[in-house]
């Protein structure tokens, strides 16, 4: 900041470093300082924060190529125009942008924001499932319960027999997470198929037959004959979900055994594909509606068509409309499910950006500083009868303003007009002018 600004407290600097795959953009006043941090490997490129911007100061990069393999931003501000309203962060389903504030600032304005979540409710036990169905690394599991090391120590030559009944078993891993003698085998997730695990093995090496397992799982699918040491602990543990990472795909609430997971999703809406459009589709050459997708929901029929999505994982964003160069899909929204309107200033324009999410027409203020002014109403043209003019008063009128222009010059009458003594100037003036 100059010091010329810094000295001036209406003064205002805005600039723009990188940092990765940040752009940090900057507002900068004699008492504070405002970031817009974007980072643009995270973006979709959705075109939302560009749609509702009040001032037009983003614009969408070209989605097509970027989808493709094209390294840029598919979103680009105009610093100049950007007001830090917070509009595209608190309306970014991906969170790419996030907005924050140092210094000493008045107190914050609560401006509406999605309001949408997954929560895990009390059915959850919890299990390992959520955490490694999750595309975006958003959950995070921790088993409280003591493992079995700490319950029944290992036990030498111990003898018996141990079997897992694969038309129970639901893969919910605790049995892994408990005892070092099960094993997990992971899978490739589709979006038709999110199941994270294929098969449970036992190292029997490592199983001494303690029958703890046996009693841990909550789907009965495990049978041991062997020698029982000590008793199975209660399943306890926490599931946080990181709301930065997730994008509320329902991919952790498809996979969940007990119907643990509550979702509320940032839009209500459809996804419809174009079926005339359909055919024109290179999901192999292309991939771009694969590649940007937050909800990972496209995929390639094993017969039939040349594309398909699990409709109910969209979360209604629009990124794969802008990214295809076919127009093979369209998304609607129904809803906006936010937080309420404040009563400030700029409600209008928060209540216009979250309408025009669902309607497509954005109204923006007007920043001209023009003002309007209304025209008059026609009037009737009316002819006007000017006076005579009498040529023997006029040129006597003439006569006596001749008479009078060299007073002008007289500094004692200048000064008994500025002090406005009408008195005194009516008698020297016609002294002067007789």
């Amino acid at each position: 900041m100059t010091e010329e600004c810094r000295e001036n407290s209406l003064c205002v600097e805005k600039d723009m470093d990188m940092d990765g795959s940040h752009f940090i953009y900057r507002q900068i006043s004699s008492k504070s300082i405002k970031f817009l941090d974007y980072d643009y490997k995270r973006c979709v490129g959705c075109g939302l924060c560009v749609d509702i911007c009040p001032t037009t100061a983003l614009e969408l990069g070209p989605m097509q190529e970027i989808s493709t393999g094209l390294d840029a931003p598919p979103v680009m501000m105009d610093l100049d125009k950007c007001t830090f309203c917070s509009m595209c962060a608190n309306f970014c389903p991906v969170n790419a942008f996030k907005m924050t504030e140092e210094g000493e600032l008045p107190e914050k304005e609560e401006f509406p924001t999605f309001d949408s979540y997954v929560r895990m409710n009390e059915k959850c036990l919890p299990c390992a499932l959520c955490k490694a169905a999750c595309p975006e690394e958003a959950i995070e599991v921790e088993f409280t319960f003591p493992k079995k090391e700490e319950i029944a120590p290992f036990k030498e030559d111990a003898e018996g027999d141990i079997e897992i009944d694969t038309e129970k078993c639901n893969f919910c891993g605790l049995c892994a997470e408990f005892c070092e003698a099960f094993l997990l085998i992971e899978k490739e997730k589709t979006p038709t198929d999110p199941q994270p695990f294929d098969m449970l093995l036992v190292d029997e090496d490592k199983c001494d037959y303690c029958v703890l397992c046996q009693d841990l799982c909550p789907e009965d699918a495990i049978k041991v004959k062997g020698e029982k040491r000590g008793e199975a602990p209660d399943i306890e543990g926490n599931v946080t979900v990181d709301d930065e990472k997730c994008t509320r795909c329902t991919w952790c609430q498809v996979v969940c055994p007990y119907d643990a997971v509550d979702i509320k999703k940032q839009f209500e809406g459809e996804l419809s594909l174009i079926e005339v459009n359909v055919d024109k589709c290179d999901p192999q050459g292309c991939h771009g509606c694969f590649n940007v997708c937050p909800s990972h929901l496209w995929y390639v029929p094993e017969e039939g068509a040349k594309i398909a999505a699990k409709h109910d994982y969209c979360t209604y964003c629009g990124a794969c409309v802008n990214a295809c160069p076919k127009d093979v899909m369209t998304v609607s929204r129904t809803k906006v499910n936010h937080t309420p309107i404040p009563d400030s200033p700029w409600a209008g324009q928060w209540k216009d950006a979250i309408d025009s999410m669902v309607t497509g027409k954005r109204k923006h203020p007007d920043v001209s500083r023009t003002l309007e002014v209304e025209p008059e109403a026609h009037k009737e043209h009316v002819e006007v009868e000017l006076p005579q003019v009498d040529g023997s008063l006029l040129k006597l009128a003439k006569e006596r303003l001749e008479k009078a222009k060299p007073l002008l010059d007289n500094v004692k009458l200048r000064m008994m007009i500025e002090k406005e003594n009408p008195e005194k100037l009516s008698d020297e003036i016609k002294k002067r002018l007789n």
